[in-house]
């Protein structure tokens, strides 16, 4: 059943044009050395040093492949400390999109139920699901692109939202205009957003407005005591993509994870 569409009011924005593939964030992991702060960090957040995921156990890409295709398997904590990487590297604020801005810029400028329609047998020409993708991700920006060129923002990986899930969300907003929206994250694991669909769900769970929320289900198989902060064990379905507004708004200046090894 689909929810009530709600208005929403948000600063600009870019948005990556692909997930965030293996290329990119193995120059975040693999490379020694920090990034110099940024100038128009606080002072608390310049003495912070980015923080790298540990080894994992099995192979991070279980079996999807490396070169061009989507990172998968990473925890939402990874995704935030990657843009924080990426935001000292390039001198450029980024980070996880809002669910709103995801939304936004998946529909754009639709009311339909994906980017390009309502039908859902012309799927296969925009988005790697689990009617076309033979259980794998595939290689990013190989499907026609959405109304505003981004590509994949249907299946491929599913992608992390900045916020926190709130089940009730939208029918809580229903009927009012929503400035620049958005569920903080905080020192907790569970539950965060992730939106778009993957390789591996059928056609309605792509749908622009389809949500769905992380669990520990994602971490189950994970042997280590504690579990990894940084990697998925059982969501080989889940990455991300990268945005960078064109003013922060001021509660998300020098964002970074809370999560820590402690946190449930």
């Amino acid at each position: 059943m689909r929810a009530p569409q709600h208005e929403v009011e948000l600063a600009p924005f870019f948005m990556g044009k692909t997930e965030v593939t293996w290329d990119e964030f193995d120059q975040y992991w693999k490379v020694e050395g920090q990034p110099m702060a940024r100038p128009d960090e606080t002072d608390v957040r310049k003495a912070d040093a980015i923080t790298r995921p540990t080894p994992p156990y099995a192979d991070e890409t279980f079996g999807h492949g490396r070169e061009g295709n989507p990172v998968i398997c990473i925890t939402h904590h990874t995704a935030m400390e990657y843009c924080r990487w990426l935001s000292r590297k390039t001198g450029r604020w980024y980070r996880l999109p809002t669910e709103a801005e995801w939304e936004y810029a998946c529909r754009a400028g639709t009311s339909t139920a994906y980017s390009y329609g309502d039908d859902a047998s012309k799927l296969g020409d925009y988005a790697w699901f689990a009617g076309n993708s033979e259980e794998l991700a595939h290689k990013v920006g190989q499907k026609k692109a959405n109304p505003w060129g981004l590509h994949d923002m249907h299946g491929n990986a599913c992608e992390w939202c900045l916020d926190h899930y709130e089940k009730d969300l939208y029918p809580k907003l229903a009927g009012k205009l929503s400035v620049r929206p958005v569920v903080m994250p905080t020192e907790k694991r569970f539950s965060h957003v992730a939106r778009g669909g993957s390789w591996a769900d059928p056609a309605p769970m792509l749908r622009s407005g389809a949500r769905r929320g992380s669990d520990k289900t994602w971490i189950k198989l994970d042997p280590q005591r504690p579990q990894s902060i940084w990697w998925l064990t059982s969501a080989e379905f889940v990455g991300f993509r990268v945005v960078s507004p064109v003013k922060e708004q001021a509660e998300m200046v020098d964002l970074r994870s809370k999560v820590t090894r402690q946190s449930q």
